[in-house]
């Protein structure tokens, strides 16, 4: 009997289907995307570093000048307010674009009426090109013939881009007009994918709207926020299109920024060892304040994206 029950165990478990055993991806799976890193992003940079070390014209032969280019750069008047400006645009920029894109993305991942249309409306300026957006604002801006001339309680008889202050301000307006969308449907993605308990189990307990966006919300968020402000801090040292073309980086040089200034070296003065040099500094300025970030924040020790529970 005891055999024979035996038998018929050992014939289930031959028929049991044996789930398949899955190998851990080996090394070979990454060499396709380090070539593509190595040949479109690692080669780029260590040419600009080596450029940096060189004094060339972008004709001739480049000479080799060691850190003739980076003594300069130390000393240049010109790198200090461009590096001034570019960080009064990054921090307007974040002051700007992160709360109405978090209350934007919030709201469109709601179920109120009309939403899906607003929500398409709102983010209509995410098609356009930097290049459109600007000749646009630059027209809108105008002081004879645009929104100066026909709102002069707001903005006086001033060309808002005459002065810093004024050509600063617009040039954050017209960046986060911009790039608000693209920011809103981060959160508007982040926000759907929070659970649905958490906002009953706290409306039962009688928290209202506000408490649940400050005390669920905001915190289910935080990885979002972390790399949204990475892209805001990213994007805003690597700015240089909208400058180019709604200010050229005036009045005088009141709003030349550090890539405008790399562009204004090497492709005006033709002295593309120093633009290389001021492209390095970029390259480290860029890739610490991420890293900063990343570790101020605590990003890189979290293990799951429910962190409030």
């Amino acid at each position: 009997m005891a055999s024979l029950i035996a038998g018929r165990t050992a014939r289930r478990q031959q028929a049991r289907p044996v789930a398949p055993t899955l190998e851990r991806p080996g090394a070979g799976w990454a060499v396709p995307g380090l070539l593509f890193f190595a040949v479109f992003a690692l080669a780029p940079m260590v040419g600009v570093l080596y450029l940096s070390l060189t004094s060339w014209d972008g004709l001739s032969a480049p000479q080799f000048t060691g850190l003739a280019n980076w003594s300069r750069f130390l000393t240049d008047g010109q790198v200090l307010q461009a590096t001034a400006v570019t960080g009064a645009l990054l921090v307007g920029n974040i002051l700007v674009q992160a709360p109405v894109s978090i209350l934007l993305g919030v709201w469109s991942a709601g179920r109120q009426r009309n939403r899906a249309v607003l929500s398409a409306v709102f983010f209509l300026p995410l098609l356009l090109s930097t290049a459109a957006t600007a000749v646009m604002w630059q027209q809108l801006l105008d002081p004879n013939f645009g929104l100066p001339a026909h709102l002069t309680w707001l903005f006086g008889n001033a060309n808002p881009l005459g002065s810093q202050s004024g050509a600063v301000a617009c040039l954050v307006l017209v960046t986060s007009w911009q790039f608000v969308p693209f920011h809103s449907l981060l959160y508007q993605g982040a926000t759907r994918a929070i659970p649905e308990t958490l906002y009953q189990a706290a409306a039962i307990d009688g928290a209202g709207r506000v408490r649940q966006f400050f005390h669920i919300t905001l915190p289910q968020l935080r990885n979002t926020m972390i790399t949204s402000t990475t892209f805001m801090v990213v994007g805003g040292l690597t700015a240089f299109d909208i400058v180019l073309l709604l200010t050229n980086g005036g009045p005088g040089t009141d709003t030349t920024i550090l890539p405008f200034l790399m562009y204004q070296t090497a492709f005006r003065t033709y002295d593309f060892g120093y633009a290389s040099a001021i492209a390095g500094f970029l390259l480290l300025l860029a890739t610490g304040a991420s890293v900063l970030l990343t570790r101020l924040s605590g990003y890189d020790r979290m293990t799951g994206t429910l962190e409030g529970l």
